[in-house]
């Protein structure tokens, strides 16, 4: 039980991800209420913790933001403080800054940081850890990709927002016979593309994980048509890649840690199509922030509540260095030295795969 805790802070890094409110919310109010800790969040990622650029979390502050989709403490995904660009005599270079956030932390009387964010953020959090800061991670991505929790918030909601796009597509693909491929979100993991695939009732579904072939992805749509089905959804994950090729960037961003922004799948697939089928006409819709964006699903509102409790809880027994996760139905913890890099793709050979080819859908392999 600590008992030198008196205050705390938060920020958010990386994309935003529905959710993101609930957990301010929780750690906010747990704080608050159970503790008696004093709570403050930066603004926009790291970038604010290197400009001492905070404002006070009160539970008059965190009313009403259980439901709202982004984050009151606002993000940025290009701001790494162990590499993080300044200008020194003219010329913008890329320095480590992290003592300046250190100091800061110090400055303001932190005692504990909470980073809300997903592989890249919390990198930068176990690099913190590293350097003595005591530190608490919660696992934030749409994508579903971090290895040591079994779900991560946002994720739930991202695939609702799909499936319910397929369900929409359908109606005007069987309506005009036409062949209607969606591309989601997911980077190098098909958990979104899988599973709002099942759920929207996908014909073919392409994953990073299993390289497709275009050929197969025609043999699909002409079995359904002997079937007397004549129209297909295609469900393409944005990191899906041909066997003979490579996945298609949409553009880099330099200043970024992470610059290679993908996208643009589903308009090359649908373009490679029509050279193939001259009878049916080929419609591509990309999501892109429309999956990031809105209301949180219900599931992610406890499941982010159930974090932020979970991360507060963490402090008072002084686990610092650790991520709150999921596993099974239990809320645990992993070592963020664990965390990074154990990255989680879908298993070609798992048993959601196995489920979706069952029913008849295809995987163009």
């Amino acid at each position: 039980m600590s008992n030198e805790i008196k205050k705390i802070a938060l920020l958010t890094g990386g994309g935003d991800c529905p959710g993101l409110n609930a957990v301010i919310r929780a750690v906010t109010r747990t704080a608050i209420l159970q503790y008696g800790y004093e709570v403050i969040g930066y603004r926009f990622g790291y970038r604010g913790l290197y400009n001492n650029d905070y404002i006070p979390l009160t539970l008059d502050s965190v009313s009403g933001i259980l439901h709202r989709g982004g984050t009151i403490l606002y993000s940025s995904n290009k701001d790494n403080l162990f590499d993080y660009l300044v200008e020194e005599d003219g010329k913008m270079v890329k320095k480590d800054v992290s003592d300046v956030a250190v100091e800061n932390l110090k400055k303001e009387g932190v005692d504990v940081l909470i980073v809300i964010g997903g592989d890249g953020t919390l990198t930068s959090a176990r690099d913190f850890a590293r350097k003595g800061v005591k530190v608490i991670g919660v696992p934030k991505t749409i994508d579903n990709d971090l290895g040591a929790t079994d779900i991560t918030f946002g994720f739930n909601t991202a695939i609702e927002i799909a499936t319910e796009a397929l369900d929409r597509l359908h109606t005007t693909a069987e309506s005009h016979h036409r062949i209607m491929l969606c591309e989601v979100m997911g980077r190098n993991a098909g958990w979104i593309a899988l599973e709002a695939g099942i759920a929207g009732s996908a014909d073919v579904i392409l994953l990073p994980e299993m390289p497709y072939d275009l050929n197969k992805i025609v043999e699909k749509i002409r079995s359904r048509e002997t079937q007397g089905r004549l129209f297909s959804i295609i469900v393409v994950a944005e990191g899906a890649r041909p066997k003979d090729g490579e996945v298609v960037v949409s553009k880099i961003v330099e200043d970024s840690p992470d610059p290679i922004r993908l996208g643009g799948i589903a308009n090359k697939i649908a373009y490679d199509l029509e050279k193939l089928i001259k009878d049916h006409e080929i419609r591509s819709t990309v999501l892109g922030h429309i999956q990031r964006g809105g209301n949180t699903s219900t599931f992610d509102r406890i499941l982010s509540t159930r974090y932020g409790v979970a991360a507060v809880e963490l402090i008072n027994e002084d686990k610092f260095g650790n991520m709150v996760c999921l596993k099974g139905d239990k809320i645990s913890c992993e070592s963020l030295e664990n965390v990074i890099g154990n990255n989680k793709n879908v298993d070609p050979n798992g048993e959601l795969v196995r489920v979706a080819k069952e029913i008849g859908i295809s995987f163009a392999e």
